[in-house]
């Protein structure tokens, strides 16, 4: 028996044959072409091609992962039509006489290695992104099919790393749970084995030998154990693990129609956080009571141009309409930062998670932002829409953004176009500014929902977006969970309800914390929603409340 440790990033236990990853290998020829015109029409053609399966595979993530997934290959599509990156192409085919397969790879390596030397995180993983995009545009041109699992029995999948678009492209029925070399918990693979529900473990390096193939291995993706050839002790330990998390799974089930309430009487909401309309279908599927964080930027990510008015008034309206008498929070566009769109034309800066974003551009482009208002109220004559501004720091960023939801809807009267007068109007808690002066931000609103990714980050001052900064970017960390409680007992004394709607909702282990620092809401991830439920519906927060903000008051760090 053989034991590897790398790092689980997605629970679960896969046994059976391990199985090297057979990646498609393609030979770059170079050769000095005639006709440059011809050649750029055929890199033309080609990248259309690889738009248009991009396209494709953002659909199957979606409908396989949801759509943080989907995303991942909206931006692939972005990259592959990137003006920079055609015209550097279109110079060394047109001027340099480059055949198209050599244009794309050198500027392949240019783009890649540029990008890994910068000192934003976000952008050095767009290193691998340009790499993925352009090696589908070499395959098109070169002809060559994608590689696979030639297997005819389901196996657990080794590989260096996996690009996005190779772990969608996978026959699922095939795989047990992914084991990388590489990556992180934050890379492309763990993200969609998470939301897929696939055990996976990432970073074992080079323990796994090429003579293991084919043998029998068990990959918990809880502890990051890979154990090649398991004596009868550990397999039937491993196996029973696994009958109870699957019982577990069937348990949750039985959860559906259920209420989110604990042992002593106390409710709580368990919303879905979405990024699009088709994402309505996993939020009913899945149980949830209402969606409290609807991301409108995708709208804007997944168009060419500002999208219209009626465009976003559909969108909008078919979310409202599909959840019927459940609440829709619809945070106003979030772009900037680590979401940037070329046709924004936003400068450059030397760090953008502090700079020009959310609802600094709302304020600072007011058609913009009135056009987005207006589409919000018009759909609301079709739900129960409440509005959420992000990225608030101060008293009079809201008010003036209440001001335009006053004179949009001064607009739509006297147009005679109907709109529902209860629509609530929140901020999203995410910096400590608004967390500090959250007792005076409290009288404004109707709701807080704290965004604790980057609470998280600017509070420690940790680029959520590094990892190599690994324990010291800590959601547990004394002081945000302190900033939570004060923003909880700051809402209540005004008598406005609070909420969570970034990742750490969905962390079982907080879940009773949250509960006794007095959170109403816990906006999570559809998959996340039953789960959620069982933690809620087990606890006790008689025997828990005062422990636990005696710690909190103490400064012991508990988790």
């Amino acid at each position: 028996m053989i034991t590897v440790q790398g790092k689980g990033v997605s629970a679960g236990v896969g046994m059976g044959p391990l199985y090297f990853y057979q990646r498609a290998k393609t030979t770059v020829t170079r050769y000095t072409v005639t006709d440059a015109e011809a050649e750029w029409a055929r890199f033309k053609a080609a990248q259309a091609t690889a738009i248009e399966q991009l396209g494709a595979l953002a659909e199957k993530a979606r409908a396989d992962a949801g759509d943080e997934a989907a995303m991942l290959f909206e931006t692939h599509q972005m990259m592959a039509e990137d003006l920079d990156y055609e015209e550097a192409i279109e110079g060394l085919i047109k001027e340099e006489k480059q055949n198209a397969e050599a244009a794309v790879d050198d500027t392949a390596a240019q783009f890649a290695e540029m990008f890994a030397a910068m000192d934003d995180s976000y952008m050095q993983a767009r290193a691998a992104d340009v790499k993925d995009v352009s090696r589908r545009i070499l395959g098109i041109l070169s002809g060559t099919v994608e590689g696979g699992i030639a297997s005819e029995v389901p196996v657990l999948l080794a590989a260096d790393d996996l690009a996005p678009s190779e772990t969608v492209q996978l026959d699922k029925s095939k795989i047990l749970g992914f084991i990388t070399a590489g990556g992180s918990g934050s890379s492309h693979t763990a993200i969609l084995a998470r939301t897929m529900g696939i055990p996976a473990i990432v970073g074992v390096g080079d323990q796994l030998k090429p003579e293991y193939e084919g043998r029998f291995v068990i990959a918990d993706g809880g502890t990051g154990a890979v154990i090649i050839d398991p004596d009868d002790d550990t397999r039937a330990r491993m196996e029973k693990k696994r009958e109870e998390q699957l019982r577990l799974q069937r348990l949750l089930e039985t959860l559906k129609g259920q209420e989110n309430i604990t042992r002593d009487g106390k409710t709580i909401r368990i919303y879905c956080n979405i990024g699009s309309p088709e994402d309505v279908h996993a939020v009913l599927t899945n149980d949830g009571g209402g969606i409290g964080l609807f991301r409108s930027e995708f709208l804007y990510l997944n168009s060419a141009d500002y999208p219209t008015e009626d465009e976003q008034f559909e969108a909008y309206k078919k979310v409202l309409s599909d959840m019927g008498d459940r609440e829709v929070i619809i945070r106003t566009c979030d772009i900037g930062a680590d979401k940037q769109i070329d046709y924004f034309d936003l400068p450059k800066e030397e760090n953008p998670a502090m700079g020009l974003r959310a609802l600094r551009i709302s304020l600072t482009r007011p058609d913009f932002f009135r056009t987005q208002l207006r589409a919000l109220y018009r759909a609301s004559a079709y739900g129960h829409l409440g509005i959420m501004f992000p990225m608030v720091t101060s008293v009079w960023e809201v008010r003036e953004a209440k001001k335009m939801c006053e004179a949009v809807k001064a607009e739509l009267k006297k147009e005679g176009i109907p709109y529902s007068d209860h629509v609530q109007v929140g901020i999203m808690i995410e910096t400590p500014a608004a967390a500090v002066m959250s007792d005076r931000l409290a009288y404004e609103v109707d709701f807080f929902s704290c965004g604790t990714n980057d609470l998280t980050q600017y509070t420690l001052a940790c680029d959520r977006q590094n990892n190599d900064l690994g324990r010291f970017y800590d959601p547990h960390h004394p002081a945000v969970l302190r900033l939570l409680k004060m923003v909880a007992d700051n809402a209540h004394r005004a008598g406005i309800w609070m909420g969570i709607c970034g990742e750490l909702g969905a962390d079982l282990e907080l879940t009773e914390t949250f509960l006794a620092i007095g959170v109403d809401e816990l906006s999570v991830t559809p998959r996340s929603v039953l789960p959620l439920r069982n933690a809620v519906r087990m606890t006790d927060t008689r025997e828990s409340a005062q422990r636990i903000l005696d710690e909190l008051a103490a400064d012991h760090h508990r988790i």
